[in-house]
């Protein structure tokens, strides 16, 4: 039987899961996208703790934008998460995607961090 399309990405997510954790160090990027926002946060695994949070639901970052659903969204959601790492000490953080493809509204996030001062 086929699976669906979120069953799929939920053992993608769950494949990729084992392989990446967030540390004090090197936390983790992770990124959830729905049909109308799309979400970045930083988290600490060891600890279970988030460290900094940015999506397209805030009213400061929404007032800006044409809309929440396109790439353009998601490059200042990328560019306000690397902001407030920043303003945390955090540098290098580890990405998970969520078993996402790296495409469209994703990489634009990811590109946005990387060309805000984020390594990964």
């Amino acid at each position: 039987m086929a699976r669906s399309k979120v069953d799929a990405r939920k053992a993608r997510q769950t494949r990729l899961r084992k392989k990446v954790a967030g540390t004090a160090e090197r936390p983790r990027l992770m990124v959830r996208r729905t049909l109308h926002h799309i979400y970045a946060t930083i988290v600490d695994d060891a600890k279970g703790h988030t460290i900094a949070a940015a999506s397209t639901v805030e009213k400061s970052l929404a007032e800006g934008l044409k809309s929440n659903t396109n790439v353009d969204a998601a490059k200042a959601v990328g560019s306000a998460i690397a902001a407030k790492a920043k303003a945390a000490g955090i540098n290098d953080v580890v990405f998970d995607r969520g078993g996402f493809q790296y495409h469209g509204r994703v990489q634009a996030l990811a590109d946005a961090a990387r060309e805000a001062g984020l390594n990964f």
